[in-house]
């Protein structure tokens, strides 16, 4: 099951690649075989170890991220250099008024969950209140914190046009909500993962941050950045054990 499923996530490179960098189809023949190899690879790995193994490791590649200069790539270009980050409690979060100093590369952890979050831009508009339900649109990019690559995006030109689309839902605090897969566009969350339910690390957000439209270029959409546990990720990362780190940005539909 990894084996196939990055094999499509690779698919979905490629024509990234092939559409944003006009990259010669011969070369992109020989890295997506390369890369399939280091696939095959680390699947092998991860099937011999128990489950409280993989979780261990997990946290110790976890670690290892937050304590480096984090540099992401994708092929020879820079996606975010990120540099060291500094984690904060849920207290000294609090008594920021719920912020994140972005200067400082703060990120808080949720110590129940594992998420780590920093807050980019609260956005514009209001939060979601108990008893709202709202339609939202989503951009995000996914990265493999365990396999160190971009695993999934929708913020490039060629995909810009294909957002999320999620329903969610605000029932006495508690947060939900699904992706939208009916919508022609269709959902890149749903279709590469098979799961129509939005990550409970994607939902943590939507406490804290506005979602509105953006009507210039001061008061701009919400964005934030978060490192995903296995057990708030999606089904996929539930099933093999690996962190995803996120950028992702929330906007309200248009009515």
């Amino acid at each position: 099951m990894l084996f196939s499923l990055y094999h499509g996530q690779l698919l979905i490179l490629i024509r990234i690649f092939v559409r944003e960098k006009g990259m010669n189809m011969k070369r992109i023949y020989w890295l997506f075989l390369a890369a399939l190899v280091v696939l095959a690879q680390y699947s092998c790995g991860t099937e011999d170890q128990t489950y409280g193994e993989q979780k261990e490791h997990e946290r110790e590649v976890v670690s290892s991220f937050i304590k480096r200069d984090v540099v992401m790539m994708i092929g020879t270009d820079t996606l975010l250099d990120l540099g060291k980050i500094k984690v904060i409690t849920e207290e000294e979060f609090e008594n920021q008024d719920s912020t994140t100093n972005v200067e400082k590369n703060e990120f808080v952890l949720f110590a129940n969950t594992g998420v780590y979050m920093q807050i980019v831009r609260e956005g514009t508009g209001k939060r979601i209140e108990s008893g709202e339900s709202r339609r939202l649109i989503c951009r995000f990019w996914e990265y493999n914190i365990m396999g160190d690559s971009l695993q999934l995006t929708n913020m490039v030109p060629s995909y810009l046009k294909r957002p999320e689309h999620m329903n969610i839902s605000n029932n006495s605090g508690y947060i939900s909500g699904s992706f939208d897969y009916t919508v022609s566009t269709g959902s890149l969350m749903y279709s590469t993962y098979g799961d129509a339910n939005v990550p409970e690390g994607w939902l943590k957000p939507l406490e804290y941050v506005r979602v509105g439209r953006q009507v210039d270029g001061e008061n701009r959409v919400a964005k934030v950045r978060l490192i995903v546990p296995h057990s708030s990720g999606h089904s996929h990362a539930m099933a093999s054990v690996y962190p995803c780190f996120y950028e992702l940005t929330f906007q309200e539909v248009r009515n």
